[in-house]
């Protein structure tokens, strides 16, 4: 029989979680993060963690356990009746120095109501400010390993979910390459227990290390040049707008009352918009922009 994890468990997990990913993450860039240690008025706290170091220009890895009782425009919001709440999870984002370098998001996390409601959410995807199709099938096939043990469907149903949610629909492209996104995991919907679901979870929480560390040293050493950069800039751009318009996870932040800081570290340091800007045909930016649409099927490397 399942062990059936409580708060408490899934909490210190995700403390843990942060640590070990802290290290990893210093390890590949010989810079220290800088942790902030910050309450929430209505209930709960958190740690925030950011790198600016030689690798990663900026990162954060931020770890919360937020509790009390739920905003009315938030039980609208997520259709739930009003009540006391917990809501506590690891959320990433790493903007690296180099345009070579991905930018990378993951998120996995855990809310609870005190009615008894419960589920599980997260995610991860890779943002590539140059799409390497190499790189986008390898990234899914290691998503692929960290779902395949828990259901034969996850991985394909997870990643079309992705597809959907990170995508800017007002410029009618994908965010990057994409990843995996799931929310409300819970018993009644999967037919798996809780102890399963948090497994499952945890097979996500441990997988981003090895892979962002494996992309980072294969590609920090790699050669750029002021166009490199200026386009970075352009594809920071995206991403703020991703974030502020149609983030999820941001507006409950804000709407929850959480540290501003820490909720914004998402955004990148630098970010350009230039008007009406379009690549050159034929250049490696122009291919970069034919790859984030949907429905790619990355394992099998049909893009390239």
């Amino acid at each position: 029989m399942h062990h059936t994890p409580d708060k408490t468990e899934i909490i210190d997990y995700f403390k843990a979680l942060q640590d070990r990913i802290c290290r990893e993450l210093e390890a590949v860039d010989g810079s220290h993060f800088r942790e902030d240690l910050w309450e929430r008025p209505g209930g709960g706290g958190g740690r925030t963690r950011v790198l600016q170091g030689e690798v990663i220009e900026k990162g954060g890895v931020n770890f919360s356990a937020v509790h009390g009782q739920m905003p009315a425009r938030i039980t609208q919001a997520l259709g739930v009746p009003s009540g006391n709440f917990l809501a506590t999870g690891v959320s990433i984002v790493q903007h690296p120095v180099s345009p070579m370098v991905p930018i990378i998001h993951m998120n996995v996390r855990y809310f609870e109501m005190d009615s008894g409601l419960w589920w599980f959410g997260g995610g991860i995807d890779l943002t590539p400010h140059y799409v390497d199709t190499e790189d986008a099938s390898w990234f899914h096939q290691e998503l692929k390993k960290a779902c395949d043990p828990y259901s034969p469907e996850y991985y394909g149903r997870f990643k079309a979910w992705a597809d959907d949610y990170f995508y800017l629909k007002h410029r009618k492209e994908t965010r990057g390459v994409g990843g995996i996104f799931f929310d409300r995991l819970n018993t009644e919907k999967e037919d798996r227990s809780k102890a399963e679901l948090f497994a499952f979870v945890q097979s996500v929480g441990e997988r981003f290390a090895p892979i962002y560390t494996h992309l980072v040293r294969k590609h920090k050493d790699a050669p750029y040049g002021k166009p490199e950069q200026e386009w970075q800039r352009l594809r920071r751009g995206r991403y703020v707008e991703f974030n502020l318009v149609w983030d999820k996870g941001t507006k409950f932040g804000l709407d929850t009352d959480g540290r501003t800081e820490s909720i914004l570290m998402s955004m990148p340091p630098r970010a350009d918009w230039v008007y009406e800007h379009r690549p050159l045909p034929g250049s490696a930016e122009a291919h970069t922009l034919s790859l984030l649409r949907k429905g790619i099927d990355w394992v099998t490397g049909t893009a390239k």
